[in-house]
């Protein structure tokens, strides 16, 4: 395997470390013995510096090797997981600048211990592969970690923004017309637009948008969104276009994930779109007049989405942006189900999860969610509606749901709709606030007798209660069972050896 570049100079920096350890010389003794100094032997040991082939010449032969045998990028067992992680998407893709840590930081925990540091990586490695864990899911794992590092908060896109209204004449309002946005996205920045069911492309049908580079480049809106999706479609190309931001996926949910580059700016353009059309200093003073009222209103919380002619999951996410900012309650969770009509598979479809306790969790998890949880009680009432061909519209309801295991408590609000461009399908969005001291203090119908109190779990399987405890579940607890006997054989262990120690007799 070749390398160049920075990783031609990190693999000979640990072949010479190694080699100098191995033959016992300190830095000061391999810089006597070649009259290259101290320090720049230590640059070159981390990576940073890649010395000309005289002093190559010099450092193999105070070493007792070959010039070839040190500039070689074969290495040997201790260091192969290293030239695997090189060389691996993983290292080439993973954003370590958002977390204030480089490729050579990692690589320079190869030096001091390379074979219990490379048994680590492997394990990494061969934990992904197992799983199935595909570059992409470090990616959005860490893009939900940077996230929650700002507190979903970003100044710097509010204040774009900001200014993007002034550039537009636009004061600040409850809601943007989608046509307002698209005569700023073709007029102004003199882009094609054009609103397609994608007949003849079955497997395009669900995507909201589809863009495509031309001259003039041209975006392929489904027609089928509601007015609300569109103006957060095209609000998003604003977005995209404003930030100046270049790299981009080509449709508007992810069929392949590229780059790390494609996620962030995804994300950034998004942030931009749901700030577009929902203002942060109008939906801060609403929410501290509804989080006065001694009693739970799902109406009223439905008529304050309305007025921001918001679909559910732009009105949640936005809260999940603005609430840890503005009210200071920072143990929040938002996630997202869908599910077909007739049948009972609920899928997770996103999640951030900002509290320190486990909600549902795990996209593309093979276990059973908890029936229990709002988010999966309202899919199959709004499923049942359909089924009896009732008005199909959102429902809306609030949750104290209590967590077995732990007794951790949250207060959810979820709202569940048909989807749009999906025939048949359904979406649920939850909104969860820990129920801590904070929360108490700013939300006053916390203890509002109305909300009813359940106890839940994660999912069937993890879970402890009997049958004939909890009528809903629909799986047996395997992992829960299994842990069980786990910490049974640890204690009985504990016992026999309790019993050794003390001279009582063993059967």
């Amino acid at each position: 395997m070749e390398f160049h570049g920075a990783n031609l100079r990190f693999i000979f920096g640990l072949k010479l470390k190694q080699f100098r350890l191995k033959r016992g010389f300190s830095l000061k003794e391999l810089a006597a013995q070649t009259n290259v100094s101290i320090s720049f032997l230590s640059e070159i040991e981390k990576g940073k510096k890649y010395p000309k082939p005289e002093k190559i010449m010099r450092l193999a032969g105070a070493l007792d090797i070959s010039f070839d045998e040190l500039v070689s990028s074969k290495v040997d067992s201790e260091l192969g997981a290293l030239t695997s992680l090189l060389s691996s998407p993983f290292l080439r893709e993973f954003p370590f600048e958002l977390f204030d840590i480089t490729p050579r930081d990692l690589v320079e925990l190869m030096t001091t211990s390379p074979t219990k540091a490379g048994a680590f990586i492997r394990t990494f490695l061969e934990i992904g592969q197992t799983y199935d864990m595909r570059v992409e899911h470090f990616l959005l794992a860490a893009l939900r970690s940077y996230q929650k590092m700002n507190l979903n908060y970003f100044a710097d896109i509010e204040a774009a923004v900001g200014k993007f209204l002034a550039q537009q004449g636009w004061k600040p309002q409850h809601t943007f017309k989608y046509e307002l946005f698209r005569s700023v996205f073709e007029d102004r920045y003199g882009h094609a637009l054009a609103e397609s069911s994608f007949e003849g492309f079955a497997a395009l049908k669900g995507f909201r948008s589809i863009w495509s580079d031309g001259n003039p480049s041209k975006l392929f809106m489904n027609k089928n969104l509601l007015p609300s999706q569109k103006a957060f479609v095209i609000g998003r190309e604003l977005g995209f276009i404003y930030l100046d931001l270049k790299e981009r996926a080509k449709t508007s949910s992810w069929i392949k994930v590229e780059s790390f580059e494609q996620v962030l700016n995804n994300f950034k353009a998004s942030y931009f779109a749901g700030a577009l059309l929902i203002n942060k200093d109008l939906l801060r003073d609403d929410l501290a007049a509804f989080f006065q009222k001694k009693r739970w209103d799902g109406d009223l919380f439905l008529s304050m989405m309305r007025k921001y002619d918001a679909t559910p999951e732009m009105f949640l996410y936005r809260l999940s942006q603005l609430i840890p900012k503005f009210f200071g309650l920072k143990e929040i969770y938002y996630i997202r189900f869908s599910n077909v009509t007739d049948t009972d598979s609920f899928s997770l479809t996103k999640e951030l999860n900002m509290s320190q306790v486990l909600v549902p969790h795990g996209i593309g998890l093979n276990e059973h969610y908890c029936r229990r949880w709002l988010a999966i009680v309202l899919l199959k009432e709004l499923a049942k509606g359909r089924r009896e061909n009732s008005k199909s519209d959102t429902l809306i309801s609030a949750q104290r749901s209590r967590f077995v295991d732990s007794g951790a408590e949250f207060l959810t609000i979820t709202l569940a709709r048909p989807l749009a461009v999906s025939e048949g399908a359904n979406s649920s969005i939850s909104f969860g606030f820990y129920l801590n001291d904070e929360f108490k203090n700013v939300v006053k119908f916390w203890e509002d007798p109305a909300i009813p109190r359940v106890d839940v779990n994660e999912t069937c399987e993890r879970c402890g209660l009997s049958q004939s405890a909890c009528s809903d579940r629909i799986a047996p607890p395997v992992l829960y069972e299994r842990a069980h006997r786990q910490l049974v054989r640890e204690n009985t262990l504990q016992d026999f050896l309790h019993e050794v120690e003390q001279g009582v007799t063993t059967h």
